[in-house]
């Protein structure tokens, strides 16, 4: 009998630390192919309202947010440019319109097109410096990954993108997760943060030596 494990992954498009571990899981993925990687959105900050409400203004908002940045530079592969960022004349996004992107991919081609789409983002959010909040920027985003644009842009307008999005919020809440990256092994292990490929690896390999007895 074939090994099943399932694991739920949080993130956020505008998450540094989600980015690191983005790349973690895509390997981990490729070892173990018997994985079914579930994508779910978090919204850190739905809008310019909540980024206020958080750091006091989006001037402070940028300059918190590029040390996370850099320190997340530090535990990933240098890809995360902050000074770039900071070079920007344009506020500091905040998540809704990138997980209505991220969304309306997985309408068109499930999990995958999901996680597809949520690299993209945040390397044109984290490495090119790109303003994700950009509607016109997030459809570009859409093109490189080969989507139908039409539907792109019907789903991203729809209600329905909306209320998903709300479905994995509340669903991060019954499982009492409150930061990103967090993935969920087989409902039952909450794992928080960005952590070492060779930590992730001994939980999954525990796993499924669990699922097999």
């Amino acid at each position: 009998m074939e090994r099943k494990l399932k694991i739920d992954f949080f993130h956020d498009v505008i998450c540094s630390w989600c980015y690191v571990l983005s790349s973690r899981m895509h390997k981990l993925a490729e070892e173990f192919p018997e994985l079914e990687i579930v994508h779910h959105s978090f919204a850190l900050s739905k809008d310019s309202k909540d980024t206020i409400r958080m750091f006091g203004s989006m001037e402070n908002a940028k300059k918190e947010i590029m040390k996370h940045w850099r320190a997340s530079n530090i535990n990933g592969d240098g890809k995360i440019n902050a000074d770039l960022m900071e070079s920007r004349d344009f506020e500091y996004p905040s998540s809704l319109n990138g997980l209505r992107g991220c969304k309306s991919a997985e309408l068109q081609g499930g999990q995958a097109a999901h996680w597809t789409y949520f690299d993209l983002v945040q390397q044109a959010h984290l490495t090119e410096a790109r303003n994700i909040g950009d509607r016109n920027v997030l459809i570009d985003l859409a093109e490189i990954a080969g989507l139908n644009i039409e539907k792109f842009i019907k789903d991203f307008d729809s209600e329905d993108v909306l209320m998903r999005i709300e479905e994995d919020i509340r669903l991060a809440r019954a499982w009492s997760i409150n930061s990103v990256p967090t993935i969920m092994i087989n409902e039952e292990v909450r794992v928080p943060g960005a952590i070492e490929y060779k930590d992730l690896k001994a939980l999954i390999v525990k796993a499924l030596s669990e699922v097999e007895h």
